[in-house]
């Protein structure tokens, strides 16, 4: 059967077709790039799973308003911890990761092969509060995160303030950073022999003792921040939190973190 169509509707339909093809195209694994000027830090923020009572969905806008304070970054969200196994990886500088696989299954080996090949090839990686416990069928995740979530000790302190303490006054993140009040959970539960470098702590007001909230380490050729703060929008609504993870993703870049924007 011959079927004719006009230029008219020819031209509509393949006005069409190639729309589709570039929607398709957008969604192929791998597809996501970077739009951001070449001098720019990327940031892949990874989020979207979280335990029950870590509302991601709120804390994750406010965390990304004050990374984007700052001109040096461009930050792109992904609400799919399972874009770790992406080949786009190698398009950005630094990967924050504000997720816990809590009651599903963690990303698996192609994901994890691609973070640790990302971080110990010489790239940078930040951790926001439980994404310590992510990846619990992972031991070797203590080898990048430096500390992680063990559910066998004592969870973390009555929600409330505490005073977070710079230990460091020489590092590049802590330099010139004053001591601080939050009100947030004052972790406890974090473990591992990895060799960190704590650069700021907080004092426990159940057992009286001082437990990490800010450390860095570097496995292979790549840095890590990591911090356990920012239990939801509130505690990370805090200039001085958000100052604190501004500073830890330049330094994770590479860089060295500039003065508050």
């Amino acid at each position: 059967m011959n079927v004719r169509v006009s230029k008219s509707r020819g031209s509509a339909m393949l006005t069409v077709a190639v729309a589709l093809s570039a929607w398709a195209c957008a969604f192929q694994p791998g597809a996501l790039r970077a739009q951001a000027p070449t001098n720019q830090t990327k940031i892949l923020f990874v989020t979207g799973q979280d335990y029950p009572g870590h509302p991601w969905r709120e804390t994750t806008p406010v965390l990304r308003k004050w990374l984007e304070q700052d001109k040096h970054f461009f930050v792109r969200v992904v609400e799919d911890p399972h874009f770790l196994a992406s080949r786009a990886l190698t398009n950005y500088d630094v990967i924050l990761l504000h997720f816990m696989n809590w009651e599903q299954p963690s990303p698996g080996d192609r994901a994890r092969q691609n973070l640790a090949a990302f971080v110990r090839g010489g790239k940078g990686l930040v951790l926001v509060h439980f994404a310590c416990g992510a990846w619990q069928d992972w031991p070797e995740f203590v080898e990048l995160a430096g500390r992680v979530w063990n559910p066998k000790l004592r969870g973390h302190d009555p929600r409330g303030k505490f005073t977070v303490n710079p230990t460091d006054a020489q590092h590049p993140i802590t330099k010139g950073l004053q001591l601080f009040e939050t009100d947030d959970e004052l972790y406890t539960c974090l473990d591992g022999k990895t060799p960190i470098e704590v650069l700021a702590t907080a004092r426990s007001k159940v057992d009286g003792k001082d437990y990490p909230m800010a450390f860095v380490l570097q496995p292979g050729k790549g840095r890590v921040f990591h911090s356990p703060l920012g239990h939801d929008a509130k505690a990370l609504d805090n200039p001085a939190v958000g100052e604190l993870f501004r500073r830890g993703c330049a330094w994770a870049a590479g860089g060295s973190p500039s003065p508050t924007p």
